[in-house]
């Protein structure tokens, strides 16, 4: 499939900049995948277009703060030069964790990341937060070591010298605000570098309205990273490749969802990234010969869900608006059909539905 059939026309005002007062306030686009048929409804009306019976899966991913804004200190090797040491001790560093892979040690996008090589080291707040670049990767990924030089641990030195990490469509800087709003109110588990979007709409008492339906609610950790927001450089979807991004099912999750499917009660995924983790779980049961439907435990997900995709799975989808020629408008469209996709999009932008991460959603079923 060519990625310039992933695209549609976005006027930049409907790029939602601001979470709306009340996490409910937000207008739902109700689509039958079947036929095509959308309707214009409202979030706070979601309970009531449920039928009492589905089984709710959430992503409890909680964000980090993920920017962490330093100065750069030279490198441990006394070969360097004086000027290169002066450079470091005056240059501005910007260090986006996406994967942490030990206790001490992430992944990382780091700009200016040209001139950062291996052993040099950045300084954070007053000198008590220190990274050490340790690996090269490609695409401007970089290795960081990082070590704590008082009694806090790394955890909290991230939660105080951290900022929200906003996705770059929104033009402003993260402010007080957005370490509430840009979180969901079940978010657990910290590790994810953006919010799964889905779960923003949600309100202790939309929960509560859920649960008094007889709706069944579960979850599972995705830690949203690269994998979700990458960029497709090749022409076609077949070329790309996804960056791994690591979830966990739990097997009180894992036999709720086997429970619901034996008893034919539609599996409704809060956001993409649950589509992502339920359909890999379910795509490595199958291909081990497991004769459940998915299987319990904690995995890298490299599946990238593209038009022709059998759901295994998920039977319902409420999701945000998604940017044109990206993986997951790719995952919608999978799920409900191109064209049926598309043509609500197009209705979205005319009826001025807001867009992205703080805007308005979709129940897709």
């Amino acid at each position: 499939m060519r990625l310039d059939e992933l695209d549609y026309h976005l006027p930049g005002g409907q790029i939602a900049q601001r979470p709306l007062s009340r996490r409910e306030a937000s207008r739902l686009l109700l689509l039958d995948r079947a036929s095509g048929v959308f309707q214009d409804r409202t979030f706070a009306e979601f309970p009531d277009l449920l039928r009492g019976d589905e089984l709710l899966v959430f992503n409890n991913a909680r964000v980090i703060p993920a920017r962490l804004f330093g100065r750069r200190a030279g490198v441990h090797s006394q070969r360097a030069s004086r000027a290169t040491r002066s450079e470091h001790l005056t240059g501005r560093v910007e260090v986006f964790l996406t994967r942490q892979l030990d206790s001490e040690t992430w992944h990382a996008l780091v700009r200016p990341g040209r001139k950062m090589h291996i052993g040099e080291r950045v300084l954070f707040g007053e000198g008590e937060l220190e990274g050490e670049v340790i690996a090269r990767g490609e695409l401007g990924l970089r290795t960081l070591r990082f070590v704590s030089h008082d009694s806090t641990t790394l955890n909290q030195q991230f939660e105080r010298l951290g900022h929200v990490p906003l996705p770059p469509y929104i033009d402003r800087a993260d402010e007080t605000t957005d370490r509430e709003r840009y979180q969901t109110v079940f978010a657990k588990h910290p590790g994810a570098i953006a919010a799964p979007t889905a779960g923003l709409h949600f309100s202790i008492e939309v929960l509560q309205r859920i649960r008094e339906r007889g709706v069944g609610i579960c979850e599972l950790t995705l830690d949203v990273g690269l994998g979700t927001f990458q960029p497709i450089h090749s022409e076609t979807l077949e070329g790309h490749v996804m960056h791994a991004e690591s979830y966990e099912i739990s097997p009180e999750t894992a036999d709720r969802i086997e429970e619901a499917r034996s008893a034919g009660r539609p599996i409704i995924a809060v956001g993409t990234t649950v589509v992502r983790a339920l359909e890999d779980a379910a795509l490595c049961a199958a291909e081990s010969g497991s004769q459940k439907l998915l299987v319990g435990g904690k995995f890298d997900a490299r599946l990238f869900i593209i038009p022709g995709f059998r759901f295994r799975v998920v039977e319902g989808l409420l999701t945000n608006f998604h940017l044109p020629r990206s993986t997951l408008l790719a995952l919608v469209c999978a799920f409900a059909g191109r064209d049926n996709v598309l043509t609500t999009y197009r209705h979205a932008v005319e009826a001025g539905y807001r867009f992205y991460s703080y805007g308005d959603c979709m129940l897709i079923r």
